[in-house]
């Protein structure tokens, strides 16, 4: 898409995610924004995960968008670790990474959801200090270790010398001191991309990366949902409080109330601010809305501030 000749380049990634948590998912969904998301100016393609909800399986997702796009980077944001059997989780994204000719990049998140573990029957408990030894186990199977005595090593290999980058989903300061062992960088989530909250979110990190004697700062992802289109903003409302709706009606409702992305100025303001902090790598756009025409304003917003590529 042609860059307007009086549009600031923003100096960040935008990347879009599958519609996967709106109503009305279907076959048509997935292959019209596969093409839109790999045919636009956008970075990568992701979708999330749920178990209690009406969204799509995530890897089954990623797996057909990593088969229909050619050029974005597939992104899983984010697997709740320990709802996956590690050795499997390793080969699910080690095929991924095969099949995009490495591509993949890897979300993981210990979930805050107790009814989606409970519909798997997983354990509650200690999920962080599991998801800890997961990271562990993933990076050491990727290097070609056996996950058993004996046995050929796990494969196939990835394409990703070491494996795909792993991004934390850690939002609280004692889970971001953890993901400052492991991670690449952090995959937050701001409703309304707020740069003060963005700078604040990306100097916490920056912080617990030192602390733990890493160098340099880590890469930060923030996401955010977006309505664009007729009827955007009872759409983005309507999205957002159904979305958030096992954490209570009332919380749903009144968060629901400060969603702002829902024309494209707003989403063009709120690009340029985030581009000026310079703490932010990519902004992760998550359509409240399966109507492709969302996706179009969405790219006609991203390719007419993004750098030429």
């Amino acid at each position: 898409m042609t860059q307007r000749s009086d549009a600031p380049a923003v100096p960040l990634d935008v990347g879009a995610a599958l519609p996967t948590m709106a109503r009305g998912w279907s076959r048509s969904t997935l292959v019209d924004w596969c093409d839109l998301i790999d045919d636009g100016p956008f970075s990568s393609i992701s979708c999330g995960e749920r178990i209690t909800f009406h969204n799509t399986e995530m890897l089954t997702t990623m797996g057909a968008a990593a088969g229909r796009c050619d050029r974005v980077r597939v992104l899983l944001n984010l697997a709740v670790g320990p709802w996956h059997h590690t050795a499997l989780l390793a080969k699910q994204v080690a095929t991924l990474d095969v099949i995009t000719d490495g591509r993949v990049e890897l979300g993981l998140g210990v979930g805050g959801r107790p009814q989606d573990f409970e519909a798997l029957g997983v354990d509650w408990s200690y999920r962080h200090q599991r998801l800890d030894d997961q990271v562990a186990e993933l990076r050491r199977w990727w290097a070609g270790d056996s996950v058993l005595d004996g046995a050929p090593p796990l494969g196939p290999p990835p394409v990703q010398p070491g494996g795909p980058p792993l991004y934390s989903g850690a939002m609280g300061p004692k889970a971001t001191a953890r993901a400052a062992r492991w991670a690449d960088g952090i995959s937050w989530f701001d409703l309304s991309l707020d740069a003060t909250e963005v700078t604040a979110a990306a100097g916490r990190a920056a912080d617990a990366w030192a602390d733990a004697g890493r160098k340099g700062r880590p890469h930060l992802k923030v996401a955010c949902f977006v309505a664009l289109g007729e009827g955007s903003t009872p759409t983005l409302r309507s999205f957002t409080e159904n979305y958030l709706a096992i954490f209570g009606r009332r919380f749903a409702a009144d968060t629901a109330a400060t969603a702002t992305l829902d024309d494209p100025s707003a989403l063009t303001d709120a690009l340029l601010g985030l581009a000026d902090t310079g703490v932010v790598d990519e902004v992760i756009l998550v359509p409240a809305t399966v109507d492709p025409r969302c996706g179009e304003l969405m790219a006609n917003v991203v390719g007419a501030l993004a750098p030429a590529r």
